[in-house]
């Protein structure tokens, strides 16, 4: 098994997409944007989803592709990981598991890969 964890604060990563406008469209891919523009605090579930690519990051040790890593969630369900090019290739069929959490001003993500 692998297992990556990362942590950020909500107010962070709101005043740095607001510095910057392109980064939302870097960080995130366009069901993303949609899905956390839609909700009532859009800024800690863009924080929520930053967390969760960079604990997949790092549970799969290797940097990638900030569009090739999306945080979804269908029928209301739990939110989940899809991966597309090289990260799919480098996941191989391996089971992921996520689990996002946010409170106060911070949010976090844990994710774990079943060799």
């Amino acid at each position: 098994m692998r297992i990556g964890t990362d942590i950020e604060q909500i107010s962070r990563v709101a005043d740095a997409l607001a510095r910057t406008p392109k980064l939302e469209e870097k960080l995130f891919t366009p069901a993303e944007r949609a899905y956390c523009a839609g909700r009532g605090r859009p800024a800690q579930h863009f924080a929520a989803r930053f967390c969760a690519k960079e604990a997949f990051a790092k549970a799969m040790s290797v940097p990638l592709s900030w569009q090739e890593v999306e945080i979804v969630r269908e029928d209301g369900g739990a939110p989940e990981i899809r991966v597309t090019g090289d990260a799919a290739r480098l996941l191989a069929g391996r089971a992921v598991r996520l689990s996002l959490s946010h409170a106060g001003d911070y949010a976090i993500a844990m994710v774990l890969i079943e060799d």
